[in-house]
């Protein structure tokens, strides 16, 4: 299993939250395709032999944003220099109010893509002009149900935690996704990122601080709401019916390799880290010469041991103390084992012979949970 990322660094608009590359002048935009191509070329040997992949993601930035010919031109590419499973998941992100009907059908004409991650946020006006984002709830429901009716697979986004938004609003916007028969969608609370417009709005007053506790509340309600309607937490942040679990993203939990193309894209072999320059006039100059414009991390044991933990912590596969004996070693397995024990005992961690997974309490302080079972270089343990 492995898969591609596509990073498109342009968007009509900067959202107040946002601190994501991307650029809204999209003068460059050609240079970059080509670049973007070339860079799919030169690495056309990361994975190993006869590997095909099962998911291409397009992401951003806002793909749709763009010329769908570019789209199609990188799509074509992908598929002169890679092996692709025919049953892949090949996924456009996208705003609603890209998502007009023509387009649709273009969509679906012109390209493979069999998937739409639609970024709708909330679908209260006031939670929207807030985070600044363009279209309305209106644009979002038609889109929705415009992608269905021509037979796309659809995925949501959401945002909790907002200062404007009620958990009223907040309910009758998780109901509206359940309404509107979604079988898989994502809900993030509101974080506040440095260099982002609305990071400057808490430092200057404009905007107050964002209130813990009513995140807190916010994703209780989120839980509560999907367990009643059938819908499986597999991941912190991600909700499915029918084992509807993202291929693309499945994978990154799984510590499976991808490859990530375009400026800031970050790519994983199974051994080393990669990551693209966040510049697109340097990234541009390099492709052109046909030159990656990376850089590369190589991980060590106690790497991997915080990845898989960070990572599988926050799904319904947990984590398996067998495998970090396994993969990383017996002292690794005591410590995580040593360091975890305190939350199974105050019931925030559930142990199901060697697999520990969050419990819905525990989901709650998942963050907290995996730092403290992350080993940091040359500290002392009291196992």
């Amino acid at each position: 299993m492995a898969g591609i990322y596509i990073h498109i660094p342009y968007c009509k608009h900067a959202c107040s939250y946002c601190n994501f590359h991307f650029s809204t002048q999209t003068d460059s935009s050609a240079k970059m395709i080509q670049a973007m191509e070339n860079e799919i070329a030169l690495q056309k040997h990361f994975f190993s032999k006869n590997t095909k992949l099962d998911s291409i993601y397009f992401g951003g930035g806002t793909p749709s944003f763009i010329d769908l010919n570019y789209i199609v031109k990188l799509l074509k590419t992908i598929y002169d220099n890679y092996e692709i499973n025919e049953q892949a998941e090949i996924t456009l992100e996208a705003n609603p109010d890209d998502l007009t009907l023509e387009y649709l059908q273009d969509l679906k004409q012109y390209t493979p893509i069999n998937r739409l991650s639609i970024g709708i946020q909330s679908f209260n006006y006031t939670d929207l002009k807030f985070m600044q984002r363009v279209h309305n709830a209106t644009q979002a429901k038609q889109c929705i149900l415009d992608a269905q009716q021509i037979g796309f697979d659809i995925t949501c986004d959401l945002i909790y935690g907002t200062p404007t938004l009620s958990n009223a609003d907040w309910k009758k916007n998780i109901d509206t996704l359940i309404q509107l028969n979604i079988k898989h969608f994502s809900c993030y609370a509101l974080t506040v990122e440095e260099k982002t417009i609305l990071h400057h709005q808490i430092q200057t007053k404009k905007v107050e601080a964002i209130d813990e506790e009513k995140i807190a509340e916010q994703f209780t309600i989120l839980q509560d709401t999907i367990a009643q309607n059938g819908y499986e937490q597999y991941e912190i942040s991600n909700f499915c019916k029918d084992k509807k679990y993202a291929v693309h993203n499945t994978n990154y939990w799984k510590n499976k390799p991808y490859l990530g193309i375009g400026p800031s894209a970050h790519s994983y072999n199974g051994q080393n880290r990669f990551w693209n320059i966040s510049n697109n006039n340097l990234y541009i100059k390099q492709l052109l010469q046909n030159e990656l414009a990376q850089s590369c991390e190589h991980l060590n044991n106690i790497d991997h041991y915080n990845e898989y933990t960070l990572t599988n912590l926050r799904t319904i596969w947990g984590v398996d103390s067998q495998y970090i004996e396994t993969k990383f070693g017996t002292e690794l397995r005591k410590y995580f084992e040593f360091e975890i024990k305190p939350f199974i005992d105050n019931n925030w961690v559930n142990l199901n012979k060697t697999t520990y997974t969050l419990t819905n309490k525990g989901k709650l302080f998942c963050d907290l949970i995996t730092e403290q079972v992350f080993w940091i270089d040359e500290q002392e343990t009291n196992l």
